[in-house]
């Protein structure tokens, strides 16, 4: 096909004029429903509200666990210790914890150590990164159970220390955790006490819920364009085959250490923001349990594919909600006594869910299209096209 002849062809100029306006007005509806979604849901109770915000945090998560498994292909099971470092560091400097229990600071800070948000994020985010490459830099040459092992026994050591780092100098309070936590403001917008803003009143979980919406979508963002960049194909490349990538050009131990360092970034963001939002942080919200969460996420949505990972990340965060105010209830109906507790029913349905995405739907509820294909789900056999014809002679 000559330029000219590929210049007029119906497909090219369909890409050539940007978006589709079908796309962008499914892209203002869901941006509408984002917007209006508080105020509906917030009808039957401030939990639903509190729900969608822990819902966009483990989008974060998702997301940026996604980097390291479903990109890279590094199976991470530490992942919640890069959620730890990025909620301790904001909770140690947008709190008075530092200044009462080190006079030094409270002599250079006397009116206690409240440092911004926009200061701390980027410390907490920074230290994560650091983190990340700490972990990278010793398993690059590890795969499959043993990175996972080591990744495990990281994330551990983690929760260990600031379990324990309240003796001799009390940097974490140990397990009684950092209270007392500032709360987000922007400019004069104090998140606490949010008064009336354009003639609505709104309370302070809903410009939390604004907010986390505001930072997922922008962590969406750039897992998008990281996974058509040049890094991400080189992530995928090593995913599919570390040794062909290697035979390629590819730096691999460059490139897995952004992979975790990427990874480790959104982790401390989100734990910034998990901080704020809480106004307390302990030891125990980052047990292992909250990694395998997360993996389920990621795994249950479709590994490497951004929007099934979103999908996966908001149906496993919004399922203990909704257990919460079913299972009992249902339970007493139908039986007269609660037969299962609501906690141990989720677990319950995670371990089902998980086994029933690995025997029906392998790639994920939403899985990546694959090459060749228009984004099903069905698995390429042979076929008529496909068989091989005989040559005669």
């Amino acid at each position: 096909m000559s330029e000219r002849a590929a210049s007029n062809h119906p497909g090219s100029r369909a890409t050539s004029t940007g978006t589709p306006p079908r796309v962008r007005a499914a892209l203002a509806a869901v941006g509408i429903a984002l917007v209006a979604l508080p105020w509906l849901i917030g009808a039957f109770g401030d939990a639903w509200v509190r729900a969608l915000c822990f819902a966009a945090l483990y989008v974060m998560l998702a997301l940026g666990l996604n980097i390291v498994v479903g990109f890279a292909g590094l199976l991470d099971l530490g992942y919640i210790a890069f959620y730890a470092v990025g909620a301790y560091t904001y909770a140690l400097l947008a709190s008075p914890h530092l200044t009462e229990h080190f006079p030094a600071l409270a002599h250079a800070f006397p009116h206690g150590l409240h440092v911004s948000i926009w200061i701390a994020l980027p410390i907490g985010a920074s230290l994560a990164a650091a983190f990340g490459i700490l972990l990278g830099a010793p398993v690059l040459k590890l795969r499959g159970d043993y990175l996972a092992i080591v990744t495990l026994g990281f994330g551990e050591i983690i929760r260990i220390f600031l379990n324990n780092l309240n003796a001799p100098l009390n940097f974490t309070n140990g397990p009684s955790g950092i209270t007392l936590i500032d709360q987000v403001q922007i400019g004069g917008l104090d998140f606490a006490h949010p008064g009336t803003i354009v003639g609505v009143q709104p309370s302070s979980l809903v410009l939390y819920y604004y907010l986390l919406v505001a930072m997922a979508l922008l962590a969406m963002l750039v897992c998008i364009r990281l996974q058509n960049s040049r890094l991400g194909r080189a992530w995928m490349a090593i995913r599919e085959d570390e040794i062909a990538a290697r035979a390629m050009g590819i730096n691999v131990r460059n490139v897995k250490l952004l992979a975790f360092s990427l990874g480790a970034t959104f982790g401390g963001i989100a734990g910034g923001l998990f901080a704020a939002f809480q106004g307390f942080v302990s030891p125990e919200s980052f047990s292992l349990q909250e990694s395998i969460v997360v993996l389920s996420m990621i795994v249950l949505g479709g590994l490497g594919h951004v929007p099934g990972v979103v999908l996966g990340a908001v149906m496993l965060a919004m399922l203990p909600e909704v257990l919460r105010h079913t299972a009992v209830p249902l339970q007493t109906a139908v039986f007269g006594r609660v037969l299962i507790d609501s906690e141990v029913l989720r677990m319950l349905l995670y371990g089902l869910a998980t086994v029933g995405v690995m025997l029906y739907r392998p790639r994920g509820l939403w899985p990546a299209p694959e090459h060749g294909t228009e984004g099903n789900n069905t698995p390429r056999g042979p076929g008529p096209a496909s068989q091989v014809v005989p040559r005669h002679g």
